[in-house]
């Protein structure tokens, strides 16, 4: 995802989502694992959150589009939707600076 095509709303639900140290503790979890990303059961293990907890924490990233997931078998794989983490901090830092005065 492009920085053009996040709009105000969509970065909302983004920065939303992430707005729990567990959910962005799961969240960095899964950009550590790289594309390959990582089952539920390794996410739990890793950081020690109930199952239960663990699967509202996971609901709430997947729908705000941060986390897709792919069943493989018995497993679901869970990995970090790097473009729009991308989008997500370059919209942030889209106009730094832009009202500073840069003159030397």
């Amino acid at each position: 995802m492009d920085i053009l095509e996040l709009n105000p709303t969509i970065a909302a639900q983004g920065f939303a989502a992430i707005g729990s140290e567990a959910r962005l503790q799961v969240l960095q979890t899964l950009v550590r694992a790289g594309q390959g990303g990582m089952p539920i059961g390794d996410i739990q293990q890793r950081l020690e959150i109930p199952a239960s907890t663990l699967a509202h924490h996971i609901r709430f990233l997947v729908a705000a589009g941060l986390i897709e997931q792919e069943k493989q078998g018995r497993q679901v794989i869970n990995r970090a939707n790097y473009p729009l983490i991308e989008a997500l901090a370059a919209y942030l830092l889209h106009e730094c600076c832009a009202d500073a005065n840069c003159s030397s």
